[in-house]
């Protein structure tokens, strides 16, 4: 089997990878199966590079867009990488030919030919990013909820897809935590994100409570905007209540890393309302013993819901 982390030393992976660490929840964690941790390193490389394409946070030396085809003096344009990165993931599935150029496709076609991955859920989080290039602010919660459709719904399901689980049911509960955690971490990052002049709260929420972008570009908040973090909260956390049930619904291992995915968003949540929902000054992160009790409060339920 290819594995990503065995890329060629003038490859990109391994950096990419190793952003894993920083996420509010674990990815691939020691105690799964070998074969799921590989499979799901393998998404999470997709997912990460895809969101550093669009983010514009390559590698310096441009080796994702020689991979990719592209003149490393185009790596700013991020739309071009994002297009010519949809063109090397059509490889992943095409059969004939010589395969995907970047190095983190070829170590996610043997994940995609052992599991039956489909092309929609990838294709989503590419679209997302280009969406990120276009549209800089949302008008309403619906409009934010579409676009978690397209960046952070395709990845649960294709945790479900990787350890053989999906079923619609499941899916629905998988869609409203990953949401959660999309909501969540945008809560986290208000300050990096309106850096790079994008704003997730909603702006009918902002005019509710009255706090506009001047508010947002403050050293820290004041308490109009906590009112504003302290509502998008409750909504995140009212849609981790509601994808709970999807841990329960598993067993094993994969009982438990659900259960990390929800402890993990819960978790943060708790940093944030710890940090008196001030995220300007800095993303308030959950710590492990608080990541430890949530998860442990999430399996708890759903024993008794079991």
């Amino acid at each position: 089997m290819t594995r990503t982390r065995q890329a060629h030393p003038d490859d990109v992976a391994p950096s990419t990878l190793d952003k894993a660490a920083d996420e509010n929840f674990p990815v691939a964690p020691f105690f799964l199966p070998r074969a799921w941790r590989d499979d799901l390193m393998a998404v999470y490389g997709f997912a990460r590079l895809v969101d550093d394409i669009g983010d514009g946070d390559l590698a310096p030396g441009g080796g994702d867009a020689r991979h990719l085809g592209v003149d490393p003096a185009r790596t700013d344009d991020r739309l071009a990488v994002l297009d010519a990165f949809e063109a090397d993931l059509h490889r992943v599935f095409d059969t004939a030919g010589d395969g995907p150029r970047h190095p983190l496709l070829r170590g996610l076609r043997p994940t995609v030919r052992r599991c039956g991955l489909t092309p929609e859920p990838f294709l989503g989080l590419i679209e997302a990013n280009r969406q990120d290039q276009k549209v800089r602010r949302y008008g309403t919660y619906e409009e934010l909820l579409a676009y978690c459709e397209l960046s952070a719904n395709p990845v649960g399901r294709l945790v479900l897809q990787i350890t053989g689980t999906a079923s619609p049911e499941r899916i629905r509960r998988s869609d409203a935590v990953c949401t959660a955690l999309q909501i969540v971490e945008h809560l986290q990052d208000v300050t990096e994100d309106l850096g790079r002049d994008r704003i997730y709260l909603p702006a009918e929420d902002m005019a509710r409570f009255h706090v506009d972008e001047t508010g947002l570009a403050a050293p820290s908040g004041s308490a109009s905007v906590r009112s504003l973090v302290a509502y998008e909260a409750e909504r995140a956390r009212e849609l981790l209540k509601e994808g709970t049930p999807l841990v329960g619904s598993v067993h094993g291992r994969l009982k438990l890393l659900l259960a990390g995915f929800v402890g993990g968003g819960r978790a943060a949540l708790t940093a944030i309302a710890a940090a008196g929902f001030d995220v300007l000054p800095g993303p308030p992160k959950p710590t492990r013993p608080g990541l430890l009790r949530e998860v442990g409060v999430v399996l708890r339920e759903a024993r008794r819901e079991g």
